[in-house]
């Protein structure tokens, strides 16, 4: 954390699955990200809304910037 009391965001970047390759910030390096992918509803439901879930989990080996977060295929 910097001494003003701004926490420090770090480069990270998604492997595989839907996200693949995108680059985002995150803020104290999270062990596992999630994604959502907006589904198209056929019969509205009033203001619901589905969505596809994707999760991503942090690799520990990688301690420097980018961080990588690998798509988990057994998640949720």
């Amino acid at each position: 954390m910097a001494g003003d009391g701004v926490r420090e965001q770090e480069t990270a970047v998604l492997a595989g699955g839907p996200a693949d390759g995108m680059r985002i910030k995150v803020t104290e390096r999270p062990g596992v990200l999630q994604v959502t992918l907006p589904c198209v509803v056929e019969v509205p439901a009033g203001d619901a809304r589905v969505g596809a879930l994707y999760v991503y989990r942090r690799d520990l080996r990688v301690a420097e910037e980018p961080l990588r977060y690998g798509f988990d295929p057994a998640s949720p």
